[in-house]
């Protein structure tokens, strides 16, 4: 089935609540009105306020650390460095390789040394910078092609990842052969409120904190491990989180503030500046990807040879999963029955890179789109023709040799995105100026605007990768008519806890539901990533309410000799198949308090083996974009005028939601093609502040045409749904450089797209 726009967008004939509703959600009061209490907004009695000093250089021993200065300033009451650490010193997601402190080797810019606790910020981080750092500066590793024949970074070496995939004929060529080398920049999270949290000592000598956490359990571990104490004395409550992608699933801020909370025995609140949140947290993998396809004399691909380096940065964190993930989705969704791979992860002095929305695939998508639109220029073919005739399809095979099981719409993707209508040209008006790229009096002549069209084929994986446990648990309780869910998945922007409503909803027919607080005192529902709540936290709060609603049923078909499965459950009334039976949900309870806890866990996965084959990947998702981009040859200005997307949703279960979803994935998009860059020089973080690195506005989003939602349900999703927000993220920066190079014949080759590279010369 296809949902269009008209369907998403109308509600009659809806349910006013329930699965396939626009059900708003219940924080939208609060947030818009701006009541809703996030970490930075929390206070306790006795308060100290925490700064964390930071290395200046991105390569130096360490020759002393003196903390007498900061210590003696008033109104300090704790100054802790790598001695002050009575557990495990190191942590990282994966592979535990980064220190609390640094404190023999400072490894990146940013890297924290020391931390203070005062009773006033601006006491903090005088403190901070009256400790005295004495350094013997190091020569960078910089160029992640250097750090193979450089000297080790890290007592674990400088390779992080190596993964050969090699499926196929190496001999087999094709008669048209296209090559490129491309390049991807460091982009940043960029949340919309930097890091902060509240650290409160507990009477047993333990501690809460209250963060805003996306993977609290995580944390939790992390931060038992590095103070030497038993989990059950660290507890963390998730606050309101105000954005995510990623970054909040780093502890590198938490430790600190944990440790400075038992050492002074006081609430210890950590507000970071933007300067520390650009500086402290992971960032996306920048990229070197060199190609080669071959192709036959109509576009079909024969064989994709490539080589793929990310820079890790200083510390492992996810960058084996992101390579896996950039090697495994090298040739995009298309058929292709030769592939050979070789992928790399390595350490520089660069800032440690990390989980980013659509990590790894997102880069390589942006190469393999540019290659298939050199193969469609050598053939003088339709670009989008030469796609089509190369989509994959259900039950064929990607190159790790894992075949497509789950839905893969590709062609109907492609072909909706082709037939859409084309936004109109600007008119030549005042008002339309804005229209036009650099606006009303901006650099260029209007005459050399020209206009350019796009397309983007992308994918992403579902869930965790290569074996690991994905499993949550929920619990679903009904007391006095009111549904409560209790689930430890957080809500950080992406509409879990509207959906967990929604499903007790559906499956109980009850109009009041909450969703209870998270914090660790719950079972475990791992990091929000890669659609996981909506999989796997879903498929368990669905499983309890069934639970539940089995509890509800049973007394009334005991009653009327019959089985549950012939009573029905809609709009709050509990019905029998032929009629008999009818009453309310509220009366069925007759003030009876039901509860049930469930666990959803996907079927298992396996690592890739050494020639990068195996079953890696629970489920896929796709999408298809085309972009319009009006280009200022003159000057480089590029301006997306439009983004039609086609997307593969499994089932929709929320239509505003997937609608506005799709929407912010789109516009991060945007970021990433045109502005966004983290620079640095020779390791140094260039003007770490949203001043120097360039989101995109509201000036920026383009008109997004939704043409149309595919719901082929995954059979073995709970509701069929997949994750919407990730793929648009990786598809769209891949479709505006292809419309930038329709509309100047460029290159472009390098994500940003630099204002130079899309300048045609000679006009």
């Amino acid at each position: 089935m296809s949902y269009d726009t008209v369907a998403v967008d109308a509600d009659g004939g809806l349910p006013f609540h329930g699965i396939g509703a626009s059900v708003p959600r219940d924080d939208v009061d609060a947030k818009t009105s701006g009541t809703f209490a996030y970490a930075a907004d929390l206070w306790a009695e006795g308060l100290l306020w925490a700064a964390v000093l930071r290395s200046p250089h991105p390569h130096a021993r360490i020759l002393s650390v003196d903390t007498t200065h900061a210590r003696e300033m008033p109104g300090v009451h704790a100054v802790i460095t790598a001695e002050d650490v009575p557990g495990e010193a190191l942590h990282g997601r994966g592979r535990g390789d980064r220190p609390v402190f640094a404190s023999e080797v400072v490894r990146h810019h940013g890297e924290a040394i020391a931390a203070v606790a005062a009773d006033h910020p601006d006491t903090a981080r005088m403190a901070a910078a009256a400790v005295m750092v004495e350094y013997e500066i190091l020569e960078p590793v910089t160029d992640p092609e250097h750090a193979f024949e450089a000297e080790p970074l890290h007592p674990d070496g400088n390779l992080l990842r190596h993964i050969p995939l090699r499926r196929g004929d190496p001999e087999a060529t094709g008669e048209i052969v296209v090559e490129g080398t491309y390049r991807i920049g460091r982009q940043d999270p960029a949340p919309v409120g930097a890091e902060a949290g509240l650290a409160v000592p507990r009477p047993d000598g333990g501690v809460e904190f209250y963060v805003g956490s996306t993977d609290p359990h995580a944390h939790r571990d992390a931060a038992a491990a590095c103070f030497g104490l038993e989990p059950e004395r660290v507890r963390v409550v998730v606050t309101g989180v105000p954005g995510a992608d990623a970054d909040r699933e780093d502890p590198a801020f938490l430790l600190p503030l944990g440790l400075l909370a038992l050492r002074t025995g006081c609430p210890v609140k950590l507000a970071a500046s933007r300067e520390d949140s650009f500086l402290g947290h992971t960032h996306r993998h920048p990229t070197l990807l060199r190609y080669r396809h071959h192709a036959d004399a109509q576009g079909r691909l024969v064989k994709v040879e490539a080589q793929i380096l990310l820079d890790g940065g200083a510390y492992a964190d996810s960058s084996a999963e992101a390579l896996a993930a950039a090697v495994s989705f090298a040739c995009g969704p298309y058929v292709v029955p030769n592939a050979f791979v070789e992928g790399w992860a390595v350490r520089t002095n660069n800032p440690p890179s990390g989980y980013v929305r659509g990590e790894g695939a997102m880069q390589v998508c942006a190469a393999y789109e540019a290659q298939m639109d050199k193969v469609a220029r050598k053939l003088g073919a339709d670009p989008a023709e030469v796609r089509a005739r190369n989509v994959l399809a259900t039950g064929d095979v990607l190159p790790t040799g894992q075949t497509v099981t789950c839905p893969a719409p590709v062609a109907e993707l492609l072909a909706a995105v082709r037939e859409a209508p084309m936004p109109e040209l600007p008119k030549d008006t005042p008002v339309e100026e804005w229209l036009l790229p650099g606006g009303p009096e901006g650099p260029g002549d209007p005459s050399a605007v020209r206009r350019g069209v796009g397309y983007g084929l992308g994918m992403v994986h579902l869930l965790g990768a290569e074996g690991s446990d994905e499993v949550a648990t929920a619990t679903v309780k009904v007391k006095d008519g009111v549904g409560t869910v209790l689930c430890a998945a957080v809500e950080y922007g992406q509409g879990f806890t509207t959906l967990a409503r929604q499903i007790v909803q559906e499956v109980l027919g009850l109009e009041d539901v909450v969703v209870a607080p998270v914090d660790t005192d719950q079972p475990p529902a791992g990091a929000g990533s890669r659609g996981r709540h909506t999989w796997v936290s879903a498929g368990a709060v669905e499983r309890a309410a069934k639970m539940v609603r089995t509890q509800l049923l049973q007394p009334l078909a005991d009653k009327f000799g019959m089985s549950t499965e012939l009573l029905q459950i809609s709009e709050g009334k509990i019905t029998s198949y032929d009629g008999l039976l009818s009453t309310t949900v509220v009366e069925a309870l007759e003030g009876s308090e039901l509860w049930a806890t469930a666990q959803c866990r996907p079927h298992p996965t396996e690592p890739l083996d050494a020639d990068g084959q195996g079953d890696a990947y629970v489920g896929l998702v796709f999408c298809a974009v085309r972009a319009v981009v009006d280009v200022d040859v003159e000057v480089g200005a590029v301006r997306v005028v439009e983004l039609a997307v086609a997307q593969d949703v499994g089932r929709v279960l929320n239509p505003a939601q997937v609608r506005a979803r799709i929407e912010a994935g789109l516009t991060q998009g945007v970021g990433i093609a045109l502005t966004e860059n983290l620079r640095t020089q020779r390791g140094l973080v260039r003007h770490p502040d949203l001043g120097g690195y360039a989101l995109p506005t509201a000036l920026d989003a383009p008109d997004v045409r939704l043409v149309r939602l595919v719901e082929e349900r995954d059979v073995v999703a709970p509701f069929g749904a997949k994750s919407v927000s990730t793929v648009p993220v990786v598809t769209a920066p891949a479709a505006i450089a292809s419309a930038v190079r329709a509309a100047t014949g460029r290159l472009v080759n390098r994500l940003p797209i630099r204002p130079q590279a899309a300048v045609v010369t000679g006009q």
